[in-house]
């Protein structure tokens, strides 16, 4: 689990101890950028959804919204890289889209080209420095933004800020509140023309959970996103146990869960992304919340996707 001290916006002694570090893997991110040559495909068009804030920004739900999109004009596949502990999010992609999972981007791109898909969306790989993307966009989430705008181990950046000038658009998930407008302001501050869009979660099955009362656990980036979720659609929960993002779930770690609930008589509810880490055998009266990404001013953002396509 992420350090409280990442999205305390003043500077913390532990992000100053550690700062070091920081600066060391500035270093090779430095020298990755200078000596790795970019590959661009002109049979391909390839679209980067990533984060500049590592974890939970909605980068997956909008990997999936514009593959569902694009697919419907030109064959379209998803990218993701291998990862054992992401096999939730492939799950999740490939229920609606053909999902590419290989340990290499430029292999799984070769891939996509043999079986002459035209359009390649990436879920993650902004700081792949080997492939340039045709259209690069970055997410936040709108509770952290960039939290306190300092990099791994410091802060919770994979880089700095600043490069959001290497990128065509931002987009920004979840709830509105009065940071975003100042965080939107800063952004332009650093790149003028850049686009920005928001989206915001939706529940599809909020309905028959609401006169229930749960027990609630996840281990995903964001786990405040399901919390204020289920806040938003007026779902009760009594007890929330957070685990480390893209857990694996062991028999003993849902057994003290149904054993607490039931001592609480409370039914157990879960996300999506943390149901599928589940083994089957081991679901039985764990519920899910459905979760969708509703783009706002939907028009533009096809608007400006379509541009690039």
């Amino acid at each position: 689990m992420k350090p409280k001290f990442w999205d305390n916006r003043k500077l913390s002694l532990f992000s100053i101890l550690l700062y070091p570090l920081t600066f060391i893997i500035d270093l090779r991110t430095f020298f990755l950028g200078c000596f790795k040559k970019k590959v661009s495909f002109k049979k391909i068009k390839t679209i980067c959804v990533g984060n500049i804030y590592i974890g939970g920004t909605g980068k997956t739900p909008l990997t999936e919204f514009l593959a569902n999109e694009l697919k419907k004009k030109k064959n379209t596949v998803i990218i993701k890289k291998k990862y054992l502990s992401h096999f939730d999010e492939k799950i999740l992609l490939e229920k609606n889209n053909e999902v590419i999972f290989e340990k290499n981007r430029l292999n799984s791109l070769d891939i996509a080209l043999k079986k002459k898909f035209k359009i390649a969306v990436f879920d993650d790989g902004l700081q792949d420095y080997s492939i340039d993307y045709d259209l690069k966009i970055a997410c936040f989430n709108s509770n952290n933004l960039a939290g306190n705008q300092l990099r791994i181990p410091s802060g919770p950046l994979r880089e700095r800020i600043n490069n959001i000038k290497n990128y065509d658009a931002v987009f920004i998930n979840g709830e509105k509140n009065n940071k975003i407008k100042k965080f939107s302001n800063y952004l332009k501050t650093i790149k003028s023309n850049i686009k920005i869009f928001r989206g915001i979660y939706a529940a599809k099955n909020a309905k028959h959970l609401k006169k229930q009362n749960f027990l609630i656990f996840s281990g995903i980036g964001n786990p405040d996103s399901f919390k204020n979720t289920l806040k938003k659609y007026g779902i009760n929960f009594e007890m929330n146990i957070i685990f480390p993002d893209h857990y694996i779930y062991s028999l003993s770690d849902i057994q003290k869960i149904k054993r607490k609930a039931k001592m609480n008589n409370l039914k157990i509810l879960t996300t999506e992304k943390d149901f599928c880490r589940i083994k089957k055998e081991y679901r039985k009266d764990i519920q899910f919340l459905k979760i969708n990404l509703e783009i706002l001013e939907i028009s533009k953002f096809r608007k400006f996707i379509k541009s690039f396509i």
